[in-house]
């Protein structure tokens, strides 16, 4: 079974505070559709270095959305980048699909 975002992390780190938790989804709802977008149009003017750019910037929000694998092939994808390597392009859009999909069930 494939990983599936979740709120975890921000219900972990929250302690309870429902505020908390709202502003932080709040940021996420807000950064990853620009991200994502940025990616994709990145991806597409083939500019590794600044994909590999913003590769990095995902990773952490896959991270706090409970994405342990996809943190981590977005560590490997990020470094592979920096050396013209772009094999792991459609795994990592599946995790950005499965994000994108989870932002909206959430709003």
């Amino acid at each position: 079974m494939a990983e599936r975002p979740n709120l975890d992390y921000i219900k972990e780190i929250s302690g309870g505070n429902e505020e908390f938790e709202k502003k932080f989804l709040n940021i996420i709802q807000t950064e990853f559709p620009k991200e994502m977008n940025e990616y994709i149009q990145t991806l597409e003017a083939n500019d590794l270095e600044e994909l590999a750019k913003i590769v990095h910037k995902i990773k952490h929000k896959l991270g706090i959305l409970g994405l342990t694998d996809g943190y981590k092939l977005a560590i490997k994808y990020e470094e592979d980048l920096k050396y013209g390597n772009i094999k792991l392009k459609d795994e990592f859009r599946e995790i950005l699909r499965s994000v994108e999909e989870f932002i909206l069930k959430i709003a």
